[in-house]
């Protein structure tokens, strides 16, 4: 019989192979095309549901944000945006553009803020951008943003014990400097001890979902003049950790109230020359 030789498996492997990847790398413009313009399309609908439609500009240098382009916890993903100190914001929104609850949180500066330049902890529950969006005293919108790759944050199970968690529901500690001078601006770090639970996190034991509880809202002051106030949501992990500037004044406290969804507020006053709480 007559007729061209059989190929052995392994003699077709290699060009099938070739030719795959070569498959892979024409449609892969096609494809970041295609996640842009979802991308974008997204965007829009964020705008217009927490801004109006109101026109954003990019930010350029004048704010960014540092993250991790691959998260090693994507229920603790460390945030930090960063604003160039010349400009004062009144308020900054962070979002997770295609977590369940976008808006992280939004954080609104008041006269004894020492800058703009805020960092936490958020929840990402799949490969997304996270958006910051600042507003300037005379109202104008910026935005800056950064592609964060992470995946299940918003359901993954707390860290801790149940039990563990409840009974230190509301814990607050405040770290200062060891000096905090009137005037000069002083950094502070804030940890709420909550579950911030989601909604979507799944109990194995009674095999039903954890209603959502979580800390919605923040008031710092100090001596009596706001540092910051802040609306937060589920975007915000366990525990909520966050770092601020505020200008100390003499012999003043820093006053710290959070509320939670169940409606319960906590409190924790420090004296600044303490150095922490």
């Amino acid at each position: 019989m007559t007729g061209y030789p059989m190929r052995k498996p392994q003699e077709m492997a290699l060009p099938m192979a070739l030719a795959a990847g070569f498959l892979m790398m024409l449609s892969m413009p096609a494809l970041a095309a295609a996640d842009a313009a979802e991308d974008a399309a997204r965007w829009d609908l964020l705008r217009d549901m927490y801004f109006k439609d109101r026109p954003v500009e990019e930010a350029g240098d004048r704010m960014r944000i540092d993250a991790p382009a691959r998260a090693h916890d994507a229920a603790l993903v460390p945030v930090r945006v960063e604003v160039d100190p010349s400009l004062r914001l009144k308020s900054l929104s962070l979002l997770v553009d295609k977590n369940p609850v976008p808006l992280a949180a939004t954080f609104r500066y008041g006269p004894a803020s020492a800058g703009s330049t805020i960092e936490t902890r958020l929840r990402v529950n799949e490969y997304t951008n996270v958006s910051a969006v600042g507003e300037t005293q005379d109202g104008r919108l910026l935005m800056t943003r950064v592609f964060v790759k992470a995946a299940g944050g918003c359901s993954a199970p707390a860290l801790k014990d149940p039990q563990e968690a409840m009974a230190r529901l509301g814990r607050i500690k405040v770290k200062l400097p060891e000096t905090a001078g009137p005037g000069g601006p002083a950094d502070a770090q804030l940890l709420i001890s909550h579950p911030n639970a989601s909604g979507l996190q799944f109990d194995q034991v009674s095999r039903t979902y954890i209603p959502a509880h979580y800390i919605q809202s923040i008031a710092i002051r100090v001596g009596g003049r706001t540092v910051l106030e802040a609306d937060t949501d589920i975007s915000i992990s366990e525990d909520p950790n966050l770092r601020f500037s505020f200008i100390p004044v003499e012999g003043g406290s820093l006053e710290v109230t959070a509320q939670d969804t169940k409606g319960a507020t906590f409190s924790q006053t420090v004296p600044l020359a303490a150095g922490g709480g």
